[in-house]
Formats: C-alpha cells, structure tokens, sequence
C-alpha cells in the first residue's frame, strides 16, 4: 500500500499551512513556573486542546478535504476514527458542504459520537475487539462511493497535522528555538509525530522529536526497537480512547523511522496524574490521549538535559461522567495499570 501513496514533504506542511490559516486556530504557546521547574527546563505548551473541534485532527481532516476536486467532494467521504478523527471530518466535511460517513466503536466517548452527529455526519459503530473498521471503511466506500480519509495513511491529513510544529517553532522566541532540544507529542497511529518529524527536520534539525504513549498500547515504542510495525494485544485496555491504534499506521511509520528519536510509554494512573496538573496549574482540561506527552514528562520518563522543549497537548475532548471518576480522590490508584 505504501508504494501507492505519496509520500509528503516538508513543502506539503507549508502548503497545508496557508491552506488552513483562515479555518483553524493558531493556538498559542503557554509557559508554566510550576511545569518549568519539575522538569528542569522551560517548557513551551502547544495546546490542541483549544483547537476547533477540540483537537489538532481538525487540521488534518480540512486539509484532506480542502486537495479534493469539487467531483470528489461531491461523493462524500468516510472516515474510521475512534472518535477526534471522525468528529473533525464531520466537521470539515460541513463547512465544505460534503457528506461525510464515520465508522465509531461502540464504546467511543459519547460527547464524541454527539459531536459528530451534531455536524450532521452518519455514525456507524463496530466493536473494535472483533471488527476490523478498514474491512468496514471498504464496505462504506463500495455502498457510497465516497472517498476514504483515513486518520494517519493518508499524505495530505499527514502534511497538515505538522503544521503543529511548524506554528511552535514559528512562534518561539529565538532565544529558545536556539536552545531547542526536544519536541515531544502524543502518538497513537503515528500520524502527527510524522507530520511533525518533516518540520522539525527542516526548521530545527538537532531537536529530539519523541512520542508519548499510553502503556498496553506502546505499538511504536516497539516498533522502533524492533525496525517493524508491531501490532497490540487484543485483551489491552487504557483511559487512552484516543490512542488505541492495533499498529502504526503504514505511511506515519515509514517516516517516523527516519525521524523519530525515541517513544515511551504512561500508565493510566501517570495520565490522570497529567490530567489534574493540567486543570490545577495550566487550567486547562485534557482528555486522557491528549496528556500522556505530559504525563510522561512530569513522571520523568523525560530528560530534557536543561534545554527548551515544546509539549503537544493534543486534545480536550472527554466525557464529563469519566472526568468526575479521574478527579475522585482514590482515581489515580485505581485507574493504575
């Protein structure tokens, strides 16, 4: 399949920046005194979790879009997600007049599923414990005759997830672009680690690039030992909704191997941990995928070495029923892997 795909570039990344400049936030970048000393260096806060829909996908998902011929568009497209994914091309999909087609698990956060239906796309769930949602994508496409955007394997969504770097490091001061060392993210099937690694390959080649994942589905940290894609156990569970890829995706995988420094993995109590310093000291909420790059850093999975970093928070997007659990005095202990 990767033969057949396009492999994008870091002039892709910039493309898709001026394409999107008018639609999405620029969201900022945030210093804490509190964050800065735990980890003994400054750290630069790029928080997606302000980003329209609640997450950066909505990059990616208006980008794919956006490439798209009026003929195409015109078709529809489908989209399996488990979740922020498919709640942006719903929303891309409205702003362009398109009709967009989601396939959802069954046990995706409702507030996601809600949002989706409320941008006025069609939600089709499967369990993702026996179902394969590309078997059921492909069965879409065939009844709609839609186009497929997928959430990592797919250049155009790729490009546009690493204008989330490309804005960081744009919007750092010079002093700590120049003392950059690490650039550290979520990752769940690759998608904006790669998009990312492209940018900061070309704007700031000695900074580390370095993915954060939730432990049980640490497809990528073992992958990158392995020099393959490795896939996840079926029995695994997380808080981490948003990152339960099988295995990395094709396309992300292939460039996060030339870019990508290094992957750790969090436990759901180092997440709910995250999740509270950010509503305590950033006030800003968090869904569980979203803060394991913190997490991992406050659990000192990561040593910054003394010198600037830039942290994603890459989603706010949770179930207010699961926050009330995660904020109760014992949630920590208990949601422990």
């Amino acid at each position: 399949m990767l033969g057949q795909m396009r492999v994008p570039d870091f002039a892709d990344v910039e493309r898709a920046a001026r394409a999107l400049a008018a639609h999405i936030v620029r969201t900022p970048l945030l210093r804490n005194a509190a964050l800065d000393a735990l980890a003994g260096a400054p750290v630069w806060i790029k928080p997606e979790c302000l980003q329209v829909t609640g997450s950066f996908k909505a990059r990616g998902a208006l980008n794919a879009l956006l490439a798209m011929d009026d003929a195409t568009r015109a078709r529809g497209v489908v989209a399996y997600s488990t979740g922020n994914h498919g709640q942006a091309i719903a929303w891309a999909a409205k702003q362009l007049g398109v009709m967009a087609t989601i396939v959802m698990p069954v046990d995706a956060p409702r507030n996601k599923v809600a949002r989706a239906l409320q941008q006025g796309a069609r939600v089709v769930h499967y369990d993702r414990r026996v179902e394969s949602r590309e078997s059921i994508g492909m069965r879409l496409l065939d009844e709609t005759g839609g186009t497929l955007v997928p959430p990592g394997d797919h250049p155009d969504v790729l490009a546009a997830q690493g204008t989330v770097a490309l804005e960081a490091l744009q919007d750092l001061p010079r002093s700590a672009r120049e003392n950059l060392g690490t650039f550290l993210a979520p990752c769940g099937g690759g998608g904006m680690l790669a998009g990312c690694g492209l940018t900061v390959e070309a704007m700031s080649p000695g900074t580390r690039l370095v993915a954060a994942e939730p432990a049980g589905f640490d497809d990528t940290v073992r992958s990158l030992h392995s020099g393959q894609r490795e896939t996840n156990a079926p029995g695994a569970t997380s808080l981490c909704d948003a990152l339960q890829a099988v295995t990395p995706a094709e396309l992300p995988f292939a460039i996060n191997g030339r870019y990508l420094d290094a992957a750790v993995a969090v436990t759901d109590e180092e997440v709910v941990t995250a999740i509270r310093f950010a509503l305590d000291e950033l006030r800003l909420l968090v869904e569980p995928g979203g803060a394991v790059a913190l997490a991992a850093l406050l659990a000192g999975k990561i040593d910054l070495a003394g010198r600037d970093a830039v942290l994603v928070l890459s989603g706010g997007n949770v179930d207010l029923p699961l926050l009330h659990t995660m904020l109760q005095p014992t949630a920590a202990a208990s949601h422990g892997t």
